[in-house]
């Protein structure tokens, strides 16, 4: 590959990293914070709460971030995807992959509002929190386990990207193009 694509791959390995790195931060210290300091159960969701809402949308940044530098580097490297070995296996996976990661982040977003509405001091935010198909109890079961699959299901996305990083070496490109050939004149 002779051209360069460091602002896509920047924008996408950024992107990745605050995802990874924020939704980690978010289940581990920012949870962990909140059951330390909350002084009831109320007190620590809304803490909980409070923080997850203020990072929501850099998070939510972060992901467009990969998303768009993704998209572009697959735009970018089309022929190859195609032509190499490999390739296009790896990167259906990281495309499935990707959109369970956004698919558990807006349900982890979706949640995370049911269960501060249902905790806020708003009467009006309580009633809209009753009308909810899921109850705030089941809300914060699911809450805690989507949580955990953000930063699980990113984690895999980066061992997907260093996967595409060792099909670029020009080994691996000789070999990939030497088997998509292989295959063809069989």
């Amino acid at each position: 590959m002779t051209e360069r694509n460091t602002f896509l791959r920047s924008t996408h390995d950024l992107g990745l990293a605050a995802w990874f790195g924020g939704s980690l931060m978010g289940a581990v210290g920012l949870n962990g914070a909140a059951e330390k300091e909350g002084v009831s159960d109320v007190g620590t969701t809304r803490i909980a709460s409070a923080g997850w809402a203020k990072w929501a949308p850099l998070g939510a940044l972060a992901a467009s971030a990969n998303l768009f530098g993704g998209t572009g580097l697959l735009v970018a490297n089309r022929g190859r995807v195609a032509g190499q070995k490999g390739v296009a296996a790896s990167t259906v996976a990281k495309t499935v992959l990707t959109g369970a990661a956004l698919a558990a982040t807006a349900y982890t977003r979706v949640l995370g509002k049911r269960v501060d509405l249902a905790t806020s001091e708003k009467e009006e935010d309580q009633e809209m929190a009753e009308q909810a198909p899921l109850s705030y109890e089941g809300a914060q079961k699911q809450l805690a386990l989507m949580q955990w699959a953000v930063p699980a299901l990113t984690a895999g996305l980066v061992v997907l990207n260093a996967l595409h990083g060792e099909q670029q070496r020009p080994s691996q490109q000789a070999r990939g193009l030497r088997g998509t050939i292989a295959g063809i004149a069989r």
